[in-house]
């Protein structure tokens, strides 16, 4: 049995040194398909279809986005405010959300305060 698992921290089976150059992490090596924003409602299905939905395929989506967020808003020669202010907004809705129900039960309470 000539059966390999891919492993963390291994290079996509895409991605060709020669070809490529240096390795981004930020770039998806795979068989480019139609843009999204480009896909025509009558051709959505077959589009969504094509996607992989393996975990390790999920895991790669967010690990590049994560580093095209890092490359455009933390890696920068001059970081500016941006990315602190995500960071505070996001922990903001987080926290918000998690909540909403003591919001609601809150508010409902004739004589509170």
């Amino acid at each position: 049995m000539n059966f390999k698992l891919p492993r963390i921290g291994d290079y996509p089976k895409e991605y060709n040194v020669k070809v490529h150059g240096p390795y981004d992490p930020a770039r998806y090596y795979g068989k480019p398909d139609t843009a999204f924003g480009q896909v025509k409602l009558s051709e959505l299905g077959s589009w969504i279809a094509r996607r992989n939905m393996m975990p390790n395929a999920v895991a790669g989506l967010f690990s590049r986005g994560f580093w095209r967020w890092q490359h455009k808003y933390m890696l920068p020669r001059y970081v500016g405010i941006a990315p602190i202010i995500q960071f505070a907004v996001s922990g903001a809705l987080l926290f918000y959300f998690l909540n909403i129900t003591r919001h609601r039960e809150h508010a409902k309470k004739k004589y509170h305060w």
